[in-house]
């Protein structure tokens, strides 16, 4: 089988990060949709799982490195996720291929494949991420042997990264050919396969306004496909781009369109403006349709995570540490931590409520202490809080934290703590990582929820069976 490679340049100059890998498609059946939550869509209009692809830069990494004291955690929050497939590389003879392998693996498993063209001429506008077809001409034809590929079963088409927010390289003439190819390829993988779903580039919630950015969609044929995407490659705050693609959606004036958004790494948000490889983010929402907001049709993973935006290595290059550092710091917390744990039904796989909140460990002494509790950001009925522990009592090597919630709130993932529910009563444990809590140290955890009513923050928390101030 030909050979089918992904981006391995960087695809961002200005904020967006970069994206890329090469990996050779073999007709292995992929594993279906392990701990994926989510067989039918609760909003948006897609429905189903998204399909995990065995030859990942990641899953061939974690082949190779079996023994790897990386490779446990790095398979369970990233290896079991699926991620976007790149098509980046200009081989015309072969990218028809190249799609229909791509595509009938995920058929074969009966999941939703996710393909991203990267292919437009002068693309990155001449940055870290140039190439592309030599010409709009030689780029339809690209484009005509890419559709040929898509099958007839549904199937993402996150197309041409940049190809819109970012333009201050082109002239006003080269401005409308690319607007011309794009509306081209959205009406031709449509006419091929009527059940293929096509978002055309936003940018992001920190990039250009939303009246711009519906500007610039609709002038590409936006109206003629499903919607358009955002976030691809950074680590801008779900939120904000569920926020933002609502405002375009608004300035749009067509209510037909939805969004889908990249949360591959923005499960602790942006580090300011950083876009090449930032400390101590984290990977976000787990690919889902199942969204909760009408206007959202899937969470997808548009930038495999642990493929560096070339500071931390070359641009698209797997770096085990980014991927270890993005597993250790996400909200995707999958497998389960225990056997007892299933997933659970809402956004994505997290510790099943126990019976009982667990007493502190045995042989651990208590002492005075203070929890600080903040909601970093809400929207809907979601939200995402941190939780600060700081201990003033004898030196601990393991914690637990309780509280109850006051509202009707429900905890659906958490990120460096096990966080388990039975009722309003929540219980937090410590990971591998961060057990030792010193007199005086501090740790925190984070977790995102859903709530009904008042999102009222809980009043009493206990250190290991003693209250804090």
């Amino acid at each position: 089988m030909t050979p089918d490679h992904t981006s391995s340049p960087r695809r961002r100059n200005r904020r967006l990060a970069a994206l890329g890998t090469a990996a050779a498609m073999t007709a292995a059946t992929a594993l279906a949709g392990v701990l994926l939550a989510t067989t039918e869509a609760s909003a948006g209009t897609l429905t189903g799982t998204f399909y995990r692809d065995p030859t990942t830069a990641v899953n061939q990494w974690l082949a190779a490195n079996p023994n790897d004291s990386r490779a446990s955690l790095i398979g369970q929050r990233i290896g079991s996720q699926p991620a976007a497939r790149w098509f980046a590389y200009y081989e015309p003879s072969t990218i028809q291929s190249q799609v229909t392998s791509y595509v009938n693996a995920a058929n074969s498993a009966n999941q939703i494949p996710v393909l991203v063209p990267y292919m437009l001429p002068n693309r990155d506008c001449g940055g870290a991420s140039a190439g592309g077809a030599p010409t709009i001409s030689a780029y339809r034809t690209w484009v005509d042997s890419f559709a040929a590929g898509l099958g007839s079963r549904t199937a993402v088409v996150i197309l041409e990264p940049d190809s819109l927010a970012l333009q201050t390289c082109l002239s006003s003439t080269e401005k409308a050919e690319r607007n011309s190819a794009l509306s081209y390829a959205v009406t031709r993988f449509k006419q091929v396969n009527p059940s293929v779903k096509v978002y055309l580039d936003a940018g992001h919630s920190a990039w250009n306004s939303p009246a711009d950015t519906a500007s610039r969609l609709q002038a590409a044929g936006v109206a003629n496909a499903a919607g358009f995407y955002s976030n691809a490659s950074n680590y801008r705050w779900t939120a904000d781009e569920v926020a933002f693609g609502r405002n375009v959606i608004s300035a749009l004036g067509n209510s037909n369109l939805r969004q889908v958004v990249d949360t591959s790494r923005n499960g602790k948000g942006p580090l300011g403006s950083e876009w090449c490889d930032p400390a101590g983010r984290g990977t976000g929402q787990a690919p889902t349709t199942n969204t909760g907001e009408s206007s959202v049709d899937a969470y997808v993973w548009i930038k495999p995570p642990g493929e560096a935006d070339g500071c931390a290595a070359a641009a698209g290059q797997f770096v085990p540490d980014l991927a270890y550092s993005l597993a250790l710091n996400g909200i995707v917390t999958s497998p389960p931590p225990s056997a007892s744990a299933s997933p659970s039904p809402s956004r994505s796989p997290s510790a099943s409520p126990s019976a009982s909140p667990s007493s502190s460990p045995s042989g651990q002494p208590g002492g005075a202490c203070s929890v600080s509790y903040r909601v970093d950001s809400q929207w809907g009925n979601g939200f995402v809080a941190t939780v600060t522990i700081t201990n003033r009592g004898p030196a601990l090597s393991s914690w637990t934290v309780t509280w109850t919630f006051p509202g009707n709130q429900t905890i659906t993932n958490a990120w460096n703590a096990t966080v388990t529910a039975s009722g309003a009563n929540v219980t937090a444990r410590n990971v591998a990582h961060n057990g030792n809590l010193p007199t005086n140290g501090t740790t925190s955890f984070g977790f995102q929820g859903s709530y009904s009513g008042s999102n009222t923050s809980p009043a009493v928390f206990k250190l290991n069976n003693v209250t804090c101030s």
